[in-house]
């Protein structure tokens, strides 16, 4: 199996893609501005507890005040005093200053949900200051290695502490272990010090960006790395070089004319389907996909599928199409919280329990913790997925304008990713200048976020792009045509793009 990792960085996104064999199986992105709030470590006061809740609100210097759950809690809360001394406080009240970590980025109209038991990621280790527990990954399968890997976990921590062994660990050397846990508390240490005269509002700490991230989690086996830009690709060389399994030999800098996404590997097709309801499946059925407040909702049909033999096999062949293609979809979407699939009825209790076990072996290898549910009799399966990074359909939409938030357009960053790809085109067939035909709004938004700021000093510098805006066109209508000639006509209202 071909694995390859792709990372590319435009209109103020980063962006990642894994494939297996040229099939999406995972995306990540990431604002370069705001970054990830998940894993952050603020420094924050407590708003005000509500008793009835069971919670406390907690102003981080984000948008919405953080959700800190009260009855979760297994430490004690670490707060400090006003003059810098650390402290432990066995509730909380308002005013409190508090150390939190982002578990749950905020979403919609709600705040992120925060804890105050810190957690700090290595690549074979998650330090534990302030929680006395002993964990180990679910993929570590072996019982002699997860017992000898639990008791080098056992004889690096202090009381109170805890790890959480992760995968990698198990082919780490012992003494890495060692030197990753020290180096982990070190930085736990750093933070304390820095929020004894940090003020309130403050990030004490900060997750690595979605390149790094990826870099120290994932890529075991890969085959190839490419990189669409220059000074992304020298970050992700120097990581590639500290990792034995990786090397310098397999990171490929794109320096093709036309995007690599769309162009060069076909990727931005598979992209832009992570926008659409219904589902294909390989054997001609379909999938389609719901998302509420509270849940997700999946509902699997025959499609095309008529099978070869009896209405049962049909069924239960469509099932197993449908639960393997279910894994791969909650990956790529990030879909988290309770997800409820309402699969084609089966008479026999066998294909129910096959069915189940085929879901759960196709979310194995997805690294968000997820539990699976027996299927009911009416042949309903329930699981529930912890969302890892930020959801995809954040970045390809935005709610709709016109029907107060109850329906969803693309997104801005999203039309700007399909003009580049179609301004690349142009370049590349060999025009000098371009037209661009496009939204009013959308037009304002690329001159005020520099959407195109690194082609324009780069690839674009010599080039010119006028952009001509429309009242009238929906966000994701655009049109590009190409000239040569020295003399162009515009209408009035044309802008120079920087």
């Amino acid at each position: 199996m071909k694995k390859e990792w792709f990372f590319d960085r435009f209109c103020g996104e980063q962006l990642v893609v894994y494939t297996e064999d040229g099939k999406l199986i995972e995306v990540g992105v990431e604002n370069e501005k705001s970054g990830d709030v998940l894993g952050n470590i603020y420094k924050g006061r407590v708003c005000n507890v509500v008793a009835g809740m069971q919670a406390a609100f907690v102003s981080c210097g984000m948008e919405r005040n953080g959700y800190l759950p009260l009855s979760e809690g297994v430490s004690l809360l670490h707060a400090y005093d006003g003059e810098g001394n650390l402290k432990v406080l066995p509730s909380v009240k308002a005013g409190d200053e508090i150390l939190v970590q982002v578990v749950k980025p905020p979403r919609g109209n709600k705040g992120a949900k925060v804890s105050y038991d810190l957690s700090f990621v290595g690549k074979n280790l998650i330090y534990l200051p302030r929680t006395d527990f002993l964990g180990i990954s679910r993929k570590i399968t072996g019982p002699a290695i997860r017992e000898a890997l639990l008791k080098e976990a056992d004889k690096l921590r202090s009381p109170g502490e805890g790890f959480i062994v992760r995968t990698a660990a198990e082919t780490a050397d012992r003494r890495h272990l060692k030197t990753e846990s020290e180096y982990l508390k070190r930085v736990y240490r750093s933070v304390l010090e820095t929020a004894r005269t940090a003020p309130v509002g403050t990030a004490v700490y900060r997750e690595y960006d979605l390149p790094l991230k990826v870099m120290r989690d994932s890529l075991g086996g890969v085959s190839h790395i490419y990189v669409g830009d220059r000074e992304l690709y020298e970050k992700v060389l120097r990581l590639a070089r500290l990792r034995s399994d990786v090397g310098e030999k397999k990171v490929v800098l794109h320096e093709g004319p036309r995007s690599m996404f769309a162009s060069y590997y076909g990727l931005s097709d598979q992209i832009y389907k992570l926008v659409e309801r219904r589902i294909e499946l390989e054997n001609g059925g379909y999938l389609v996909l719901d998302r509420t407040e509270a849940m997700t909702v999946i509902d699997v049909n025959t499609g095309k599928y008529t099978g070869e033999s009896d209405l049962e096999s049909t069924v239960f062949e469509t099932n197993l199409c449908a639960a393997r293609e279910i894994a791969r979809q909650v990956r790529l979407r990030d879909l988290g919280g309770i997800i409820a699939v309402d699969f084609i009825d089966m008479a026999e209790e066998a294909h129910r329990t096959a069915v189940d076990k085929e879901l759960e072996r196709a979310l194995f290898p997805d690294r968000a913790k997820t539990r699976v549910l027996p299927m009911g009799e009416m042949c309903v399966t329930l699981f529930t997925r912890k969302r890892t990074h930020r959801d995809i359909g954040s970045f390809l939409l935005k709610p709709c304008p016109g029907c107060t938030g109850e329906g969803y357009v693309i997104s801005d960053a999203y039309a700007a990713m399909r003009i580049r790809s179609a301004i690349l085109d142009g370049f590349a067939e060999g025009h000098e200048s371009l037209i661009l035909d496009l939204n009013a709004d959308l037009v304002k938004k690329i001159l005020s976020e520099r959407y195109f700021g690194i082609e324009m000093r780069t690839g674009w510098r010599d080039r010119r792009i006028y952009m001509i805006p429309h009242a009238d066109y929906p966000a994701e209508r655009f049109e590009v045509r190409g000239e040569n000639s020295p003399v162009l006509t515009l209408p009035d209202n044309a802008q120079l793009l920087y």
